[in-house]
Formats: C-alpha cells, sequence, structure tokens
C-alpha cells in the first residue's frame, strides 16, 4: 500500500498488478457494492475518508478499474477540487474537467477523457476554483449527475476527506451511496465515527467501510458492509 503523502501518487495495482491480492480484495468491494444493488440501484459512488492520506483516492482508481474490468461503462470524477490528484494517477491534462462543466465553459462530452483501461473514462477537477463547495452545492452539478447516469453503468466520485471541508457530505446527499476509507493504525477512531456521523446526518447512504494497511492473509484492503 501507498504511504506516500504525495498526491500525485496513486497506485493503480488493479490496471498493472491483476492477479495482486489487494487487486483481489477491490474485486471483493466490487461484489458487495453489486450485492448492495438487490433491493437499490447504486450507479453513482462517492468515496472519501475522515482525514487526508487514508488512501481514498486510491481506491476510488482502482474500484473504477475493476467495475471497468467486468465490462460496465465507468466514469472516475474527481471532485476533490482542493487537492485533485486523478489526473496525475492517469497521466491526463487537467486544464479542463469538471469545474469547466459546472461553469459552462466546456460540455461533459469535451471533458471526458478516455484511459488505457477499456470501459473507463476521466473527468478530472479542472481548475481549481475559489469556491469549491458553492460550485458543488449548486444545480449544475445535478445536471452534470443527471447526464453522467445516461452514459455509464457507474459513476465513480473521489471526494476530499469529510472532516476538513464539507465537500464530500454535499455530493454524497446528491448521489446513491458513500464509501468511507479509513488506515489501519493511521486513522483516529473517533474521526471515522465523526466522519460517519457527518455523513448520515447528509442523508446519505453508507455502502461500507474500506481498511487498508492491514496485512493478514497477503490481503492490504478489506470491506466492512454497513
Amino acid at each position: 500500500m501507498l504511504r506516500s503523502k504525495d498526491k500525485k501518487q496513486v497506485n493503480l495495482i488493479a490496471q498493472t498488478n491483476p492477479k495482486s491480492p489487494i487487486t483481489e480484495q477491490y474485486r471483493l468491494i466490487r461484489t458487495n457494492i453489486q450485492f448492495s444493488s438487490v433491493d437499490k440501484e447504486i450507479q453513482t459512488i462517492v468515496v472519501t475518508s475522515s482525514e487526508p492520506n487514508d488512501g481514498k483516492s486510491t481506491t476510488a482508481a482502482n474500484l473504477a478499474i475493476v467495475l471497468a474490468q467486468e465490462d460496465k461503462k465507468v466514469v472516475l470524477v474527481d471532485a476533490d477540487l482542493r487537492k485533485p490528484s486523478v489526473h496525475y494517477a492517469f497521466s491526463l491534462s487537467n486544464i479542463e474537467g469538471l469545474t469547466s462543466v459546472l461553469t459552462k465553459k466546456m460540455t461533459i462530452e469535451k471533458a471526458l477523457m478516455k484511459t488505457n483501461v477499456p470501459n473507463l473514462e476521466i473527468l478530472t477537477s479542472g481548475p481549481i476554483p475559489p469556491n469549491p463547495s458553492e460550485l458543488l452545492n449548486s444545480k449544475a452539478i445535478e445536471t452534470a449527475i443527471d447526464e453522467l447516469k445516461g452514459i455509464y453503468d457507474y459513476i465513480i466520485f473521489d471526494t476530499p476527506p469529510v472532516l476538513v471541508v464539507p465537500d464530500s457530505q454535499i455530493v454524497a446527499n446528491k448521489c446513491d451511496g458513500v464509501i468511507i476509507v479509513v488506515a489501519s493504525g493511521k486513522t483516529n477512531k473517533q474521526s471515522a465515527v465523526k466522519a460517519k456521523e457527518l455523513l448520515l446526518k447528509a442523508n446519505t447512504s453508507l455502502l461500507g467501510v474500506v481498511l487498508n494497511g492491514v496485512e493478514t492473509d497477503n490481503s492490504n484492503y478489506y470491506y466492512y458492509q454497513s
């Protein structure tokens, strides 16, 4: 597992090492999400954490990859408008992106970018705005989500840590479910509980928690459905 403080480093292990035990754990997360869809369709998923550097971006990216590997049309949206990292992970330009769409400077079709992972496209964050929370709480984001739902089977949102800014709560309220990422030996338990409470108060559906950094049975990632 990556523990670098550099947000540019996101480990795309599901792409580079599909036979890894860690990749298998991402597939398990995928399976659990699909089972969660029995009673309610889950198409839009927010991935967040309580604190920075817990591995949320790595989890979001690899979840998007394993979903795409199952012949699902997937888009990974970088909704971390303060410290975006998805474009670094996939070596893409971030000159235009989500903020360009929300400010009506570009259509979604033009902002979407292809990757070398079949079925997976990316909507980078775009230029960092002065008002991230306001943009994410606008009618424009709801319109963008509706448009993406007409194109993709799954829309994965990488969002900022819950306890840092309200952005994750705002986006999660507009989506089908949220996954919280916590880091073993790093994430404060009270912080994780607080993050869960804030998300539930925002009227979100908690799909589960991904615990990373636990080295048991050669696996680093585990998924606990709520």
